[in-house]
């Protein structure tokens, strides 16, 4: 027991910090509501449209995003096509800049003064809700394919050789096997994209013209007006469906029910028409996904937008006189130290929770844990502030991280939660009755063992902390200001160059991150899945 005295007291500090930076600001939140604040706000005349907007455009853009990238990935995966794992990188590049950058994409493309509109002379009322969905469905389908994608790697051959020999169609085998089979995925990713869509603000702020949502509002109250009792009742309504979709999700994964041996890989009948038409298929996908790049590239390095299109580095000049090398420092800070710092809060929690005995405070732990998943960005930095201010840490680089800590905990916590489960259930007992401590295992077991997931945790970290504008936006100052924040402010400015410079510097730098990321997980993963058979193998014959 004395051997695992700092595991304890490292587990219920974790605990501690996770319960002050997740529940506290929370409650935080809800305690600030006013009955007469309630009252001011959805009494208001804008209330009911707003709600309308954010409701009617989330509905549209789930729809069209989980059903655009259920086909892609149905696709990928029911085909003969070649390079399958670079189709997987391209129709997740979106993922890789923020989402107030599809939205300044496609005003430069399809604005009143865009490039389309300016090159076909057609204007496709881009402002309003055309402009939110488009944006949306930009922004979020990469998560609904990436879950899909990975779905469909799991089927099993043999319910479909069954399903052939009695007779059934495709249709039919599609509708009673495909689609039964993908019903908890479809849930998750429906509730993930819902979510995504309706609390962001970045969207429909470049391109929702007349038709503000409720995070546009609640955005421009708290950082314009600095009406926080406001902020805090929109932030209320926010959470709300968040927390529904997040409940409603976990009940599903209790439930299990869909998981399942794979006795047989799905086996793919050549069909060469097929490959045809499905290459033809991501080529307009991937145009259209690459139009708003395009749009970076070409204005990034114009003289000015659209008088005068020569050739000019005088953005660059600009950009170094407003800031950027300071942005983009506070940038690479803010996600590196997110990324380090994070990856090892989560792996800590993922160790407590998935290889220790299911004691009240390791599940509140896990509880906590996947709880920020619940919490939209603009809800998590409202309370922030709400909880924080007049605290020396208020609008440092500090506050910066720890928010985005918080923000994307979940996802990092359960890429290791589902890693560590793949050891031996009675490792630890083995250990104990060789007097092995819990932190003596984590350090040379657990940690060499899972080293690809580590790489991918932090990948996420970095990548997200990079594009994050939501919760940020309401702690920073000119100080802290990251890189993503740039674009609202020059957009302001009517320096549109700017902006598609700036996004596109985002880009390269996460594209460099996964490139990295990708060549040292490729160089550990080689004696990764070995070592835990070995493992699991020594432990057995104990």
């Amino acid at each position: 027991m004395k051997r695992n005295k700092s595991f304890y007291s490292a587990k219920y500090l974790l605990l501690a910090y996770l319960l002050l930076t997740v529940v506290w600001p929370i409650l935080r939140l809800f305690s600030s509501i006013r009955g007469e604040h309630v009252a001011e706000v959805l009494s208001s005349a804008q209330f009911l449209p707003m709600l309308q907007n954010s409701l009617l455009t989330t509905l549209m853009a789930t729809a069209i995003s989980v059903g655009l990238s259920f086909a892609l990935a149905y696709a990928l995966c029911r085909s003969r096509v070649r390079f399958k794992s670079v189709f997987v990188v391209l129709f997740t590049v979106p993922m890789l800049i923020p989402s107030i950058s599809h939205g300044m994409g496609l005003v430069l493309l399809f604005g009143d003064n865009g490039l389309v509109t300016n090159l076909l002379g057609i204007n496709i009322g881009l402002y309003g809700y055309t402009g939110i969905v488009m944006g949306s469905v930009l922004y979020s389908f990469p998560v609904s394919f990436l879950m899909f994608y990975d779905s469909f790697q799991y089927e099993d051959f043999t319910v479909y050789e069954a399903a052939r020999v009695l007779g059934l169609s495709r249709m039919r085998q599609f509708m009673t096997i495909t689609l039964p089979g993908m019903s908890r995925t479809v849930l998750s990713a429906v509730l993930a994209v819902f979510t995504m869509v309706f609390t962001d603000y970045g969207v429909p702020l470049m391109t929702g013209g007349t038709a503000m949502t409720l995070p546009v509002y609640m955005y421009r109250e708290v950082i314009g007006m600095m009406n926080f009792s406001g902020g805090a009742v929109v932030g209320v309504v926010l959470l709300l469906p968040a927390i529904a979709a997040f409940l409603m999700d976990l009940r599903k994964s209790n439930e299990g029910g869909t998981a399942s041996t794979i006795t047989k890989p799905y086996f793919i009948e050549e069909n060469k028409r097929r490959d045809v038409l499905v290459y033809i298929g991501f080529a307009v996908v991937l145009f259209l996904l690459c139009l708003p790049i395009v749009a970076f590239v070409c204005l990034s390095f114009v003289k000015q937008y659209p008088t005068d299109m020569s050739f000019s580095l005088d953005n660059v000049k600009k950009l170094l006189s407003n800031g950027i090398g300071m942005y983009f420092v506070n940038s690479m800070a803010i996600a590196l130290l997110t990324a380090l710092a994070g990856t090892c809060l989560s792996y800590f929690s993922a160790f407590v929770t998935a290889r220790s005995h299911k004691a009240v405070a390791n599940k509140v732990m896990h509880f906590v844990s996947m709880l920020s998943l619940a919490i939209p960005g603009v809800v998590l930095g409202l309370s922030f502030v709400l909880t924080f201010k007049g605290l020396p840490i208020y609008r440092t680089l500090f506050i910066l991280v720890l928010v985005n800590i918080v923000h994307f905990f979940s996802s990092p916590y359960l890429m290791a939660y589902n890693s560590l489960t793949k050891f031996n259930p009675n490792l630890e007992d083995v250990a104990q009755s060789l007097g092995i401590s819990k932190l003596r295992m984590l350090k040379d077991v657990y940690i060499p063992c899972t080293r690809s997931t580590i790489v991918e945790m932090y990948s996420y970290y970095f990548v997200n902390a990079m594009i994050t504008i939501s919760a940020v936006s309401f702690l920073m100052n000119f100080r802290t200001m990251p890189l993503s924040l740039m674009i609202p402010q020059l957009e302001s400015q009517s320096f549109i160059e700017g902006t598609a410079m700036v996004s596109l510097l985002i880009l390269f730098i996460n594209l460099a991150e996964k490139g990295i990321a990708f060549v040292v997980k490729r160089s550990v993963e080689k004696g990764e899945k070995t070592m835990i058979e070995q493992v699991n193998a020594m432990t057995a014959a104990e």
